[in-house]
């Protein structure tokens, strides 16, 4: 395998501008591209054409890779449309036009921080949604010291392993990646056994299960007494239809025996369950007043 460069149409119009200092690794860090004569110089010594770059700065909101003299459109067009979208700092990747990371005022890399440091991470944590990666990678960061990591679809899981910014998913022997529905992948995980689960799953609209009772109830079974989940949950249908989807998720995980609350912002839920001694001290009041269930 040969040196990988990537170029968006902005990195490409500044080459051609005469700027030489830039990005070829999607803004993880700068490199000089020289021009001598009508072609380009890469690092390696590949020479590039204009009309190449001259193309690629027309397409904006695509990443090309380059590499072994080739340049690949990072899109894949079945069995949906997917494109690895370039922002600021890391790449998005969008679904049929859909993106899957929070874009406006703030970068996916920061917001898969900023969704990470609302629990405490230690020991073995379950990444419900790797998508391209950055939950995962933030896991280990803020002190995991193991990561599994789910992700259903493999057209998602090609374009992580081409992006330069998930590469710790790969590289990280502690970062488990699992081909599989989570929904499912759940089922084969023992109980008390994860220490904090982050759970950033698709819309409501496109995967109903990931927010159903069933599903919160087997999250609560493998995570340990004590231990953090963070559900990300965003605001889909406040704008326009007034839906409260935080409302019904609270309840749910209140029914399979969380303890939650909204974050600050309101984009999701932070739910623990109860340590033992929390427990016994329930089960007591609850003998007190008559009403165990099952006494």
């Amino acid at each position: 395998m040969g040196s990988r460069y990537y170029f968006t149409a902005e990195v490409a119009e500044k080459i051609l501008s005469g700027e030489e200092l830039v990005s070829l690794d999607l803004n993880i860090s700068k490199t000089v591209v020289r021009k001598v004569g009508d072609n380009y110089y890469l690092p390696n010594g590949d020479a590039i054409e204009k009309e190449d770059l001259e193309y690629i700065a027309k397409r904006k909101g695509h990443v090309f890779m380059y590499e072994d003299g080739i340049f690949y459109d990072l899109v894949v067009r079945e069995p949906s449309f997917y494109k690895l979208v370039p922002t600021e700092k890391a790449p998005t990747v969008e679904i049929n036009g859909i993106r899957m990371h929070r874009t406006k005022d703030l970068d996916p890399w920061e917001d898969a921080k900023r969704k990470v440091s609302q629990i405490k991470v230690r020991g073995t944590v379950l990444d419900t949604c790797m998508g391209l990666g950055y939950t995962a990678i933030w896991a280990r960061k803020l002190g995991a010291s193991t990561v599994i990591s789910v992700e259903k679809d493999e057209n998602i899981i090609f374009l992580a392993s081409l992006n330069p910014w998930s590469s710790e998913v790969f590289n990280d022997p502690n970062i488990n990646v699992i081909k599989g529905d989570v929904f499912y992948v759940v089922q084969y995980i023992r109980d008390e056994t994860i220490d904090a689960i982050i759970h950033d799953p698709p819309r409501i609209s496109l995967a109903g299960e990931l927010y159903s009772a069933e599903f919160y109830r087997e999250l609560y079974r493998i995570l340990k007494p004590g231990g953090f989940l963070y559900h990300y949950v965003g605001r889909p249908g406040a704008r326009y239809r007034g839906k409260n989807y935080i409302r019904g998720v609270m309840l749910r995980l209140s029914r399979s025996g969380f303890i939650v609350r909204k974050t600050e912002d309101s984009t999701g839920v932070i739910a623990r369950k109860p340590t033992r001694k929390q427990l016994k001290r329930i089960e007591k009041e609850l003998k007190r007043m008559g009403v165990l269930e099952n006494e």
